[in-house]
């Protein structure tokens, strides 16, 4: 028992010299992308029907952002089942620190949100997204053109209805978000090929920063 303790205190320790190292380094360091800027790109499209606002939007960002968001032919909507919700995702740009993705929905679905160590915020295109925070006893109903803010360490309740379609950026430890983006995909669905394919264009968009980040090195 004794042994047991110490490891845990050890662990405890570690754990939390870990998030004190990283927390600095997420509150110091420069930034790519600016949430501000996200969402006023994605909503200068709100009128657009959905897949033609992507199309824009994806355009736009990668002339303002050359080498950092990944090509057309990487484009891929993937699955997310989390929190008891279901939606789509499709990324663009992924580090450890930042992402930017286009999310939705073709049905009604409700559930958790999740607590992030990330600030996230989502520019809604098409439908209505209903937020219930924690602590209150009211939901409130966002519609296009709207931008939501979910900070870092908040928990709400989500609804989505059939044909909510926004773009969402993400800024802070971006792979403690991966568990619970991936968590009834785990221990519900069993979908593995999904997981694949979400590990996989994680894996592509974190290896084109590294390119980036090399080049510019050599250069």
């Amino acid at each position: 028992m004794k042994y047991l303790l110490i490891t845990v205190f050890k662990v405890s320790v570690l754990g939390t010299v870990a998030f004190l190292i990283i927390q600095h380094w997420l509150e110091n360091k420069s930034y790519l992308f600016d949430g501000h800027k996200i969402a006023a790109i994605a909503g200068k499209y709100v009128d657009l029907p959905h897949n033609d606002a992507f199309q824009q939007v994806a355009v736009e960002l990668r002339e303002k952002y050359p080498g950092h968001v990944l090509p057309k032919e990487d484009e891929q909507w993937i699955f997310v089942n989390a929190g008891g919700w279901m939606g789509s995702m499709c990324l663009l740009h992924a580090s450890l620190t930042e992402y930017i993705l286009f999310f939705g929905t073709a049905v009604d679905t409700v559930g958790h949100s999740g607590r992030y160590w990330a600030n996230i915020s989502d520019t809604i295109l098409t439908g209505t997204f209903r937020q219930w925070k924690e602590g209150t006893t009211e939901s409130e109903v966002y519609y296009p053109g709207a931008t939501l803010l979910h900070s870092w360490g908040e928990a709400t309740s989500v609804q989505w209805s059939a044909g909510t379609w926004m773009v969402e950026y993400g800024r802070g430890f971006i792979p403690s978000t991966v568990p619970f983006a991936l968590s009834d995909t785990l221990f519900g669905t069993q979908d593995l090929l999904t997981m694949f394919y979400t590990f996989k264009i994680y894996g592509k968009a974190l290896l084109l920063e590294g390119q980036f980040f090399l080049d510019s090195l050599l250069n």
